[in-house]
């Protein structure tokens, strides 16, 4: 199985603009963990770059062991069910589901 780092970094490659058009944001992850680490997505130009490290100001923050974010974006664990649970915190429910489709994760 792929490690968080491994799947999170996938979202760029994964990520469909076409679902988005002319959207921006910046998201920031936090994934506790072996295999985890702090990361920056920036959506612009109707693109997906994903870097190490908290950059530029967040709209969204989201926080997860690697465990739990791997388990999620896997389709092993039901997102609602985690968020509802403690274990996936997201800063802003609205800026997420704007981006879960492009990203993959529905």
């Amino acid at each position: 199985m792929k490690t968080a780092k491994e799947l999170l970094k996938d979202v760029e490659s994964q990520f469909d603009a076409s679902k988005v058009p002319g959207v921006n944001s910046v998201f920031h992850f936090i994934i506790n963990g072996e295999n985890g680490g702090d990361f920056t997505v920036l959506i612009e130009n109707d693109t997906c770059k994903i870097t190490e490290g908290l950059t530029k100001d967040a709209k969204c923050t989201v926080k997860s062991s690697a465990e739990v974010f791997e388990m999620v974006m896997t389709g092993k664990m039901n997102p609602t069910m985690a968020v509802m649970g403690g274990k996936l915190k997201i800063s802003n429910i609205g800026e997420i589901m704007k981006f879960a489709e492009p990203f993959g994760i529905v």
